[in-house]
């Protein structure tokens, strides 16, 4: 990597640091239920109407059930406002309806927290429907997983316990979180993002004629193919083009603000944060990188706080930062690299001060290679999926980044929560490794890791390989899966495994170059994005209600320390043996293959 590119990362990480410290404070609050009075009393009456007792703990199955409720009511809120925008107000582009298996896909892919969108949101979804059913919905699953962090946190931290598995209260976390965290914080990097530009109103699309249509004018002729001129004997012309566009408008700084800050990722134009109104500047580019981090850093800190011993955050954080670095290190010198095919043909591909050299394919063009492919791990590391270079543009090694942080499971800080209780099923799992090498029933922070742990353990770790890879070997396979191919051969692979791998771990970035809304893709994507979704977070809470039912254990002389370098190495050891080699095969027939082919 050139200097540039270290300053940027180091700058990113620093500020990423400062911000997420005072704000793992914040959450630890949240978790403990240490509010100030006046919090308390606006909650109340919100209680009072749904008929929740706050102080009320739930047993894993009751959250877990009143978690699972909670969001098929909102898939199915989803489902009905795109079914009918067209009969409801704030739609002045006058959109009809969302098909059937495209509203499907998407009431699904906003509640898992994956904003996976096979359509352009600009001409599909109304005013409306962006704003009470997609954004609704990135607050509310944001909570959602932030909610089961918390739960698995309580579960390592209860000490005296009467042996019942209770694990909090889920609608009174995800109240909290959604109005003491993700509202606050969302509400001032929107005027961020206004202030730098970003539209929010309600206006209608605007149209204007093109940039094309009056900068060529072609001159008049007559029948006899003579020049025509006018009474002052100038030669008369006409426009060459009377292309005219219509530009979307629309509420959009507030769901940017949290799309980023909630890890959702879905744009409310095709373009996502390509686009200027989405992401105008360098400084709102480097804002919304920041978002995306932010919450699962701060998370860290918190979970340190909840539990008792900073230093166990601090060995998370150590984890999840050591991987990201090396993922930069590697994608950005992969698009550096640029395209070997290019320079026989006499294309110069050599950084200069006219050109900004490397694979410039895809890539945002105001923002360089640097920037584009620090966004780019960034949004797959976590489970944000928002995009401002097309992946299916990097180079066979680069596009294979991305596609790696998200098949370890998104625990390279992750989305939020998610990206925490991930990586903590991984610490469940090293702990365990390491006690059978030493002939010790493995313990982590006091908990003694039993089979019952360890079979929910690996159920969590299983579901989203499987899905995965069962529902690419059907796409392979399946003429309906085939028909949307429009790259052939290794790339053509990469795509569908792509699609399946963020949409299996609630990413929602794509590959592009698949034709993916059709209704076979719109199904079976959504089959993986929910069971990705839910299907972890089922075990998760299992393993939090195991655990809290347990008590804590003393330290002694033969507890294995797990906040240390040692510690450190055997998670990250652990996460890329474990989380990698389920998908080994599949990337040696997709971007390994490509990258061969592409240097032989």
């Amino acid at each position: 990597m050139n200097s540039a590119a270290w300053t940027l990362l180091g700058l990113f990480l620093v500020v990423l640091g400062l911000l997420a410290w005072p704000l793992g404070r914040w959450l630890a609050a949240l978790c403990e239920a240490r509010l100030p009075a006046w919090m308390q009393r606006a909650e109340a009456p919100l209680y009072k109407l749904a008929g929740v007792d706050a102080e009320r703990a739930m047993h894993w199955r009751g959250y877990a059930l009143s978690l699972l409720a909670f969001n098929a009511v909102g898939a199915f809120a989803v489902y009905g406002l795109q079914r009918l925008q067209h009969l409801l107000p704030l739609n002045p582009a006058g959109i009809g309806a969302v098909s059937p298996d495209s509203a499907f896909n998407t009431a699904v892919s906003f509640v898992s927290n994956t904003n996976w969108q096979g359509y352009a949101g600009e001409s599909t979804m109304s005013y409306l429907t962006q704003m009470l059913g997609l954004t609704v919905q990135n607050f509310f699953s944001a909570a959602t997983g932030i909610a089961v962090a918390f739960a698995l946190a309580r579960g390592f931290a209860a000490r005296n316990t009467d042996g019942r598995g209770f694990v909090g209260n889920f609608w009174t976390d995800v109240t909290r979180i959604t109005a003491w965290l993700l509202l606050p914080i969302s509400f001032v990097i929107a005027i961020v993002f206004v202030g730098q530009g970003v539209i929010q109103n309600f206006d209608t699309y605007k149209t204007v004629t093109t940039l094309e249509a009056t900068a060529y004018q072609n001159p008049k002729f007559d029948a006899a193919g003579q020049p025509l001129k006018d009474a002052a004997g100038n030669a008369m012309t006409e426009a060459a083009s009377t292309t005219t566009q219509a530009l979307a408008m629309g509420p959009v700084a507030s769901q940017e603000a949290i799309k980023m800050l909630g890890t959702n990722g879905g744009g409310f134009f095709n373009a996502n944060s390509a686009h200027p109104y989405e992401n105008p500047t360098a400084l709102a580019n480097f804002v919304q990188m920041i978002a995306i981090f932010l919450i699962p850093a701060a998370l860290c800190f918190a979970f340190g706080r909840v539990v008792g011993d900073p230093r166990q955050g601090w060995a998370i954080l150590a984890a999840m930062t050591v991987l990201f670095v090396l993922a930069v290190i590697a994608v950005i010198p992969a698009e550096h690299a640029g395209n070997p095919l290019l320079p026989p043909l006499g294309v110069d591909q050599a950084a200069s001060a006219l050109q900004a050299g490397g694979n410039m394919e895809g890539k945002e063009l105001r923002f360089g290679i640097d920037a584009s492919a620090l966004f780019a791990a960034i949004t797959t590391a976590a489970s944000c999926g928002a995009v401002i270079a097309m992946h299916d543009s990097f180079t066979p090694l680069g596009g294979m980044v991305p596609l790696v942080l998200m098949q370890l499971g998104e625990v390279v800080f992750g989305g939020v929560g998610t990206g925490l209780y991930g990586m903590l099923i991984f610490a469940v799992l090293a702990v365990f490794i390491a006690g059978l090498m030493i002939g010790r029933t493995p313990e982590y922070l006091g908990k003694k890791i039993e089979i019952r742990e360890m079979k929910l353990t690996s159920i969590a770790i299983l579901v989203t390989p499987i899905l995965v890879l069962a529902g690419t070997a059907v796409a392979v396979i399946a003429d309906p899966g085939k028909a949307g191919i429009a790259n052939p051969g290794a790339h053509g692979f990469s795509e569908i495994l792509y699609a399946f791998t963020s949409a299996g771990n609630n990413n929602g970035s794509a590959f592009a170059g698949l034709s993916a809304n059709t209704p076979f893709y719109n199904a079976m994507l959504a089959v993986a994005m929910w069971f990705g979704r839910f299907g972890v977070i089922v075990p998760v809470l299992a393993i939090a209600g195991s655990l809290a039912a347990k008590k804590r254990l003393p330290v002694t002389a033969g507890t294995m320390p797990t906040h240390g370098p040692l510690f450190v190495a055997l998670l990250i050891g652990t996460v890329l043996l474990v989380g990698l080699l389920n998908y080994v095969p599949a990337l040696a027939l997709g971007p390994v293959v490509e990258h061969l082919i592409l240097w032989k």
